[in-house]
């Protein structure tokens, strides 16, 4: 009886330190003069999220909204105090002018600056890095992702695209049409890429459905796995732990696999002198440390763009680890599997969804062809694609990549709107910037559930606040693959358009379901679409 009192006393303990320790905060916004939503324990205020009941989208749209003429309000995730910052001018302040507060990323997925284990990839990544190793790490890879570097490369990416059309137009022969699922057209299209640019590789996912870099890549973007979703939790929760155990997101096996493929590559282009113009040789040249910005000639560049800050045009000599340039073609891998592919198919949703818009922006494709006289399409060209850039630039506002953008607090920062709101946010603490909402705010954006790529003509652009317009970041700590990224989406645009029409199938979804929960932007259960050829192309 004796030994059973025991038992219960720890057991009721530890329920009850556990229960401490996942409300002892609960109470943190009272102090603060700002509302914030219900708490609930473990869950925080993100229960909606964690248990799969609205899409992250959504989630943050409905936060943004509940406080209407509200500057900032608080909320939890799970148990970290996160402000969520409203107004455009505080963003501005905060991501921009009062950045060195705000320089870090929330470790959701661990740090690994100092781990021993080579094969750690996404705590690696300059993702994943924080203070002045991040500085550092984006200041050394910055000069890789300028116009001119984009221009270089771009030929890949076009001979990819090329691939492409010639797989669905054997596919068409005879029927004039195919239904694809359009997220896995895009994926086996950004696989293509990716291993061109930024592995050194050759591979057509599309006539080697199963080929060994695709299956890899598949497996390892499969973070709806049980097994993955508790790394995450760990991670997240024994960051230290995790660092010391080694524990990253990614499997040992993908990362063995992904690291020798660059491993082999590197010394292949070194013992042999290969110059592919590629991500694998400006890596190498920041590997090096001999990777240098220079005086960008002015050209005009599509609207979501971001521009670099400072921070990433410093010069650096500090040679990049073989581990840590693996890492960045890891978090490379990341983006254009699913993030540039997601926009891609995001956009092409909108095209079927409005065939009018459809149809104008195919007459800019086709007068683009034309001008190119038989040529191949370059990077100058797609620049000058203004209709092409107002519909890309309007899905990413409408199908915000990140829906909300998150930094870390890291020295207690007095924030004072100078109109009497004042408060300290702590260091520790996070703030959310929530860009789904402000995308999605009709005082920014007239009728905003409505696809209108005329918001971003020449006139309406120049009325646009920086700040209310985030889809790949805002501030030095922005996305430094936005060129990269656009380049993708617009080429591959391109070049099914110029050969198809995207029509709705039996199997086309409108409206669109997107999978719930805290995960990246996606389905349900795929988007389909008919390809149809186009005559006299």
């Amino acid at each position: 009886m004796e030994v059973d009192l025991l038992w219960l006393t720890l057991i009721v303990t530890l329920v009850g330190y556990l229960y401490y320790q996942l409300t002892k905060n609960n109470e943190y916004f009272l102090e603060k003069p700002i509302p914030s939503l219900p708490v609930r324990p473990f869950f925080g205020s993100s229960a909606a999220l964690l248990l799969k009941q609205a899409t992250f989208s959504d989630f943050i749209k409905n936060a943004y909204e509940k406080f209407p003429g509200v500057k900032v309000f608080g909320m939890f995730e799970t148990t970290t105090p996160f402000f969520v910052i409203r107004d455009p001018e505080l963003i501005k302040r905060i991501a921009v002018k009062d950045f060195d507060h705000f320089v870090d990323h929330r470790p959701t997925f661990g740090n690994h600056e100092d781990s021993d284990n080579p094969y750690v990839l996404f705590g690696r990544s300059l993702f994943a890095m924080n203070g002045q190793r991040w500085r550092d790490m984006r200041a050394t890879l910055s000069p890789a992702f300028t116009g001119s570097k984009m221009r270089q490369m771009f030929g890949l990416i076009g001979e990819c695209g090329e691939d492409m059309v010639r797989f669905f137009e054997n596919q068409m022969k005879g029927s004039g049409s195919v239904e694809v699922e359009v997220k896995d057209m895009l994926g086996r299209f950004g696989v293509n890429v990716i291993a061109t640019c930024a592995f050194g590789l050759k591979v057509d996912s599309f006539l080697d459905r199963d080929n060994e870099f695709y299956r890899h890549g598949k497996e390892m973007m499969q973070f709806g796995k049980l097994s993955v979703l508790l790394k995450i939790i760990a991670l997240r929760m024994l960051p230290k732990f995790c660092a010391w155990l080694g524990v990253d997101v990614v499997s040992r096996e993908q990362a063995v696999y992904f690291s020798n493929i660059i491993k082999e590559t590197v010394r292949s282009r070194e013992s042999q002198g290969i110059v592919r113009h590629d991500m694998v040789d400006l890596l190498l040249q920041a590997k090096k440390g001999t990777l240098k910005h220079h005086q960008e000639k002015e050209m005009q560049e599509g609207f979501a763009t971001v521009e670099e800050s400072d921070v990433g045009k410093v010069e650096m000599t500090k040679p990049m680890s073989e581990a840590e340039m693996i890492a960045q073609c890891f978090i490379f891998f990341l983006a254009g599997f699913d993030t540039v592919s997601t926009s891609a198919m995001l956009a092409i949703y909108e095209l079927v969804r409005n065939p009018e818009i459809q149809e104008k922006l195919y007459e800019e494709v086709k007068k683009t062809h034309s001008e190119l006289g038989g040529k191949p399409l370059t990077y100058d060209a797609v620049q000058k694609m203004k209709y092409m850039d107002m519909v890309v630039s309007e899905s990413l506002r409408l199908w915000s990549p990140a829906p909300a953008i998150d930094r870390l607090c890291v020295r207690d920062y007095v924030l004072d709107d100078g109109e009497g709101l004042k408060f300290t946010i702590d260091k520790g603490t996070c703030v959310w910037f929530p860009a789904h909402g402000l995308h999605h705010d009709p005082r920014y954006y007239p009728n905003p559930e409505k696809f209108e790529p005329e918001r971003f003509n020449d006139e309406n652009k120049k009325k646009v606040h920086l700040a209310t317009y985030m889809p790949f970041g805002i501030g030095p700590r922005n996305c430094i693959g936005s060129r990269f990224a656009l380049m993708e989406v617009k080429t591959v645009i391109y070049h099914l358009l110029l050969k198809f029409s995207f029509e709705r199938s039996e199997n086309t979804q409108i409206p669109l379901k997107l999978r719930k929960g805290f995960t990246a932007l996606g389905t349900e259960k795929g988007m389909y679409v008919r390809l149809r050829a186009r005559k006299n192309v």
